[in-house]
């Protein structure tokens, strides 16, 4: 694995002389923050030695490196699920590669269906923690030192300090904002009933199929990670309705300037 990201690195770097401090992942219908990026360098995922390839339609697949808020990112528009069929080892493989390109810290952002009765379809939830039950963990197998502890602390799985950052944008910009709990299961298939309801049982407000692999990668390493989650549908009784990719896509579209300025600003503020 260690060799399989140096090859990606070392490609990455021959078309770049950028140095990115920040990694961005855009989830599901949130790749116009990308827009924002003064862009030097536009990657395909393709060209990338030992790069998945994204194989979800709305995702575009390429790899952006240039400055976002002054600072220099290296940007994910679009990324791997667990239920594309990837290992796990895939699925967080570019988060280690951004390691080694020289990211302090990670941002993350998805679409989730909400299970908290006080939400709404297009809010921001900023994630605080979460609840992992998807059937694998991207440590498991051998461990490699290099890149951290064999049994990682997840005390803090998301920053404290990015998490207060954020709350005050939102406030000073007057963007409604949730702070909550996000649990990722498996897909691609939604939810039933039932399971909304044995998520909220166990403490979730959210749920979705992707960023906890992503997280606890960046937390293996060392690297803090600040994550955001729009809500696209409701898993509350009475609320639940049946949909649609594009009804996803229309709700995350309608919440996306609000979670680029977070993100912006918050970039922007950090050192």
């Amino acid at each position: 694995m260690l060799e399989k990201i140096s090859k990606a690195v070392e490609y990455i770097k021959s078309r770049t002389e950028l140095t990115p401090r920040f990694g961005i992942i855009l989830g599901t219908g949130l790749g116009d923050l990308a827009n924002e990026i003064e862009v030097e360098e536009t990657i395909d995922y393709s060209d990338i030695p030992y790069f998945p390839l994204s194989t979800v339609e709305f995702h575009s697949g390429k790899l952006i490196l240039g400055k976002l808020g002054g600072k220099p990112v290296v940007c994910m528009q679009g990324r791997f699920h667990y239920y594309e069929g990837y290992s796990m080892e895939q699925v967080v493989f570019p988060v280690r590669v951004m390691k080694y390109l020289g990211i302090e810290r990670l941002f993350v952002s998805n679409a989730s269906g909400g299970v908290n009765p006080s939400y709404r379809v297009s809010d921001l939830m900023i994630m605080n923690d979460h609840i992992n039950l998807l059937p694998e963990n991207p440590l498991r197998g051998v461990n490699h030192d290099e890149l951290g502890d064999r049994f990682p602390d997840m005390s803090d799985p998301y920053d404290l300090e990015m998490i207060q950052q954020a709350r005050e944008i939102a406030n000073d910009l007057e963007i409604r904002i949730q702070e909550g709990v996000y649990a990722a299961v498996t897909g691609p298939n939604l939810e039933t009933p039932a399971e909304y309801r044995y998520m909220r049982i166990i403490g979730a407000d959210a749920v979705g199929m992707s960023t906890i692999p992503e997280n606890i990668a960046a937390r293996h390493m060392g690297i803090p990670v600040f994550a955001i989650s729009v809500i696209t549908d409701l898993g509350v009784s009475g609320k639940i309705k049946k949909v649609d990719v594009p009804t996803i896509l229309a709700a995350a579209a309608k919440a996306e300037p609000g979670m680029t300025q977070i993100i912006k600003r918050l970039i922007e503020k950090l050192p």
